[in-house]
């Protein structure tokens, strides 16, 4: 169903009757806000008046209840008005601050000014906020180019940004955990007030916003015809656009710089005002503005219901991205042209592996294999040896874990690859890892962190099935299309973290006991940890060798596959379950890790390994080498803080992923 066919079944009321409604909404849902934020108040109490003077109720209500509502506001008009000029400026009803990687961004450069120079964040944080921005934009752009920026290049390039960026702000706050830890509240979004401090540095600085409702819509509008229509209108395009990028940055990076990351807002409400008859530029943005109000306070009396019942502090973003995350699902699904699903492709490497190739591969893999092993930093300095035998003992069940990990996830991430035909398919990106995550932290809430051996495997492997099995519920309509899988992996993502976050507000000490897990460690496992883990990974890898020949077939075509006598329905499940199994053995024992499921298998066929066998086992040994060296630099490069090795796997495979994204674009 297209946007014709949803705007026959849904008519659109007239203009001033839509805004009349908006208005009637946040009018409803103010006391409704109100009354949810007051400690004390019971239902029974609920009033539309304020409470008397005097009374601790009446000192809550002025500085923090009233202070709150009008921040949501604030916000949400903001993040309402900076998608829809985004959207209107790149012609992609998925662009928003979030999908362009603006957002996280923005926190990545406030969080490093926070920790690093906390008086210039505290007088000019907005400012390194901005810089963080402008700098995920421009990368964003870079890798999808000026024709991509309109189709689901530019978004897969911000989501790529937001992982990885993500993961350097989550890396930056662990390693200083004592400076940080109001930030974590932070960085999810967080609308709390304890006076109108913030209210009035924002509302000041908002005013840019109203700047652009009253002179972007000409230029907006122009840009609907094309670049060449608006040139040969006058329109001088790079400053206009320019302006109209900085200003909409602007409005996010200081929306973030007061309450942190709220996500989706952005992203839904232009869609929503479209759909709701917005026809004009002027229209949809005043519509939008007036939208995001209305979201956002929502979502934050949804979070304040939520912190009443589990008694516990929720973040207003996590709120903000349950009514989101389905949004984007249904958007990917039922939006999106055929243009848009384009897919990435990444430069095409050597034809085939040759011996001499395949020589000094495994040359330089030896000698970085031993320089992890003997160099290593000590209380006096770096030191060339072989560890002492207390050391070894602690140390080789984790080198031995991070190989098998690397190892498993690269297979897994090799397969989704092969039978999706997606070349972005991978099981963090697709959302499995999240699922697997998500099942073991609600299994541990349950059982309690003594049992996490006994049940994390089963959790995890229940987990990561069933988002498969979504993804291949949303995924049916288009055909498996690579853009529309990961857009939908990466709704299920967000959906998931959010559930996982309020999951974690309940945990208490089991919570605690899980953050380490959270950051894929390797310094907690136990030597028969490692040795079951080394040996399941083994086991499905050596499995997934007796498949090779469906793999093939399947990653040629479904076509092929049942002219050559193959039962696809069943090879298919058969590898997906395999694929699902590895991603549980891992993420039960490690702990989530991204991208490198999706970086390893694309070095391989870089090296020449074309075909299933050769990319299967050199993926496999590419993948243990990486998390090998991450282990390594986790532990030494901030000695003697120790940065988990999830974590810098991440950040090592996210930025080799976007060297080779940008070096395609400029090829």
């Amino acid at each position: 169903m297209h946007a014709t066919s949803l705007s026959a079944r849904f008519a659109p009321p007239s203009v001033p009757l839509r805004y009349l409604l908006a208005l009637a909404a946040i009018a409803l849902l103010a006391p409704l806000h109100l009354n949810l934020g007051m400690t004390h108040w019971a239902p029974a109490q609920w009033s539309l008046s304020p409470p008397a003077k005097g009374s601790f109720d009446a000192l809550e209500f002025g500085l923090s209840v009233l202070p709150r509502l009008v921040m949501a506001l604030l916000v949400g008009a903001a993040l309402g008005l900076s998608g829809s000029v985004l959207q209107q400026l790149t012609q992609n009803r998925l662009a928003s601050p979030m999908t362009l990687g603006a957002a996280a961004g923005a926190w990545l450069g406030l969080t490093a000014t926070a920790l690093f120079a906390p008086a210039l964040a505290a007088t000019h944080g907005h400012w390194a906020a901005l810089g963080g921005a402008l700098g995920a934009v421009g990368l964003a752009l870079l890798i999808a180019g000026r024709n991509g920026a309109s189709g689901l290049p530019f978004i897969l390039a911000g989501m790529a940004l937001n992982l990885l960026l993500g993961a350097i702000a989550t890396a930056i706050l662990l390693v200083h955990t004592k400076q940080s830890r109001g930030l974590f509240l932070w960085g999810a979004g967080d609308l709390g007030q304890i006076d109108w401090h913030w209210v009035q540095w924002l509302w000041p600085k908002l005013l840019v916003g109203l700047v652009l409702i009253a002179l972007a819509p000409r230029p907006l509008t122009l840009l609907q015809l094309g670049g060449a229509g608006a040139r040969a209108r006058g329109l001088s395009l790079f400053p206009v656009m320019l302006a109209l990028f900085l200003a909409c940055l602007w409005l996010t990076s200081v929306a973030i710089t007061a309450v942190g990351l709220i996500g989706f807002i952005g992203l839904i409400t232009p869609n929503l005002a479209r759909l709701c008859g917005a026809r004009t530029a002027r229209d949809e943005l005043l519509f939008s503005a007036l939208l995001g109000a209305l979201l956002l306070l929502g979502a934050d009396a949804i979070t304040l219901a939520l912190n009443r019942w589990f008694s516990a502090l929720i973040p207003s973003g996590a709120a903000a991205a349950l009514i989101g995350a389905p949004a984007l699902l249904w958007l990917s699904r039922r939006q999106l042209g055929a243009e848009d699903r384009q897919s990435l492709t990444l430069p095409p490497g050597a034809e085939s592996l040759n011996r001499q190739r395949l020589a000094w591969l495994l040359l330089v893999g030896a000698a970085v294999t031993m320089l992890t092993l003997l160099l290593q930093r000590a209380p006096d300095g770096w030191q060339l040896g072989w560890p002492s035998t207390v050391l070894w003992s602690l140390r080789w069940p984790r080198l031995l874990a991070a190989v098998a990990a690397g190892s498993g996830l690269a297979v897994a991430g090799m397969m989704l690859q092969r039978l999706l035909r997606n070349p972005l398919a991978s099981p963090d990106i697709l959302g499995l890892t999240a699922g697997a995550t998500l099942a073991v932290v609600a299994a541990v809430m349950l059982f309690g962190a003594g049992m996490m051996q006994q049940v994390a495997p089963v959790a995890a492997f229940g987990g990561s099935l069933l988002v498969l099995g979504l993804l291949m519920l949303f995924g049916r309509r288009h055909r498996y299309s690579p853009g529309i899988m990961v857009l939908v992996g990466v709704s299920l993502t967000a959906l998931l973290n959010t559930a996982l976050q309020i999951g974690l507000t309940r945990g208490e000490s089991d919570a605690l006991a899980l953050l380490g897990w959270l950051a894929g460690s390797t310094y907690r496992i136990e030597a028969g940890e490692a040795v079951m883990l080394s040996l399941a990974v083994a086991a499905l890898v050596a499995l997934s060798l007796l498949f090779h020949r469906a793999l093939t077939l399947v990653s040629i075509g479904d076509g092929v596959a049942v002219s050559r006598g193959l039962d696809v329905p069943r090879a298919r499940l058969a590898l997906l379950l395999l694929v699902s199994l590895l991603c549980a053995v891992v993420t039960s024992v490690l702990g989530p890790v991204a991208f490198l499921g999706l970086l390893a298998p694309h070095m391989a066929a870089l090296l020449g390994a074309r075909r299933v066998l050769p990319q299967l086992w050199l993926a496999a040994l590419l993948g243990g080498w990486l998390m090998l060296v991450s282990d390594w630099l986790g532990r030494s490069a901030l000695y003697p803080l120790e940065v988990p090795v999830g974590l810098v796997a991440s950040i090592l495979c996210g930025l080799y992923f976007l060297y080779l994204l940008i070096r395609q674009r400029l090829a």
